[in-house]
């Protein structure tokens, strides 16, 4: 039996727009068909979109993918930059985070539509269903890859001409793949009864 969900989640990020450095909020409403029968899976479906919301995207900038001058100081500031293909509009973010929270869960949990609301949108809440976020033209990007990537910026390093991808997280090294082993917690045992004292 199909199980459906909806959850709440919440970030802090900006935005570079028109030469500006601007903070942001953002409110995020997920409804999702669960796709297995397995709990665990499930549990860790749900832990990968946290933790690309709370460890990738928040206190990051979205940047304009033309802006290379601009992504190249954020990146020397040691600012988290996550590369969008058109302008950093909320409506542009909301298709790509439908389409990354997909890329993400592999088929454990599909995010069938997405609500978004930011502090600068001024009060209008932008959806977005699967059907009509696949409708876009972005092609293949970071949101369509199954790692905590936000950007598919490659780092030159002018000194050695080396050519460096921007590494993201591994799903096993945070513990977030799907053989993960369960820790099995230090047993404790209770007793009621008192010891006999000698």
């Amino acid at each position: 039996m199909a199980t459906r969900i909806d959850r709440d989640f919440t970030f802090q990020a900006a935005v570079h727009f028109e030469g500006k450095f601007i903070l942001n909020y953002y409110d995020i409403t997920l409804s999702m068909d669960v796709q297995t029968e397995s709990i665990k899976e499930q549990n860790i479906a749900m832990d990968r979109i946290l933790y690309f919301l709370s460890e990738s995207l928040s206190n990051s900038v979205f940047v304009h993918s033309e802006e290379k001058k601009t992504i190249e100081k954020y990146n020397q500031a040691g600012i988290k930059t996550c590369i969008l293909p058109e302008e950093p509009y909320d409506q542009i973010i909301t298709v790509l985070l439908l389409m990354k929270f997909n890329a993400i869960t592999e088929g454990k949990l599909l995010v069938t539509d997405i609500a978004l609301l930011s502090v600068l949108s001024d009060q209008v809440r932008f959806l977005y269903d699967l059907d009509s976020a696949s409708n876009h033209p972005f092609g293949k990007g970071w949101w369509s890859e199954s790692t905590t990537s936000i950007s598919d910026i490659v780092k030159h390093n002018k000194k050695d001409k080396i050519v460096k991808l921007v590494k993201s997280c591994d799903w096993s090294n945070i513990g977030l793949d799907w053989n993960a082993k369960l820790i099995k917690p230090t047993e404790i045992i209770f007793s009621n009864e008192l010891e006999k004292q000698p």
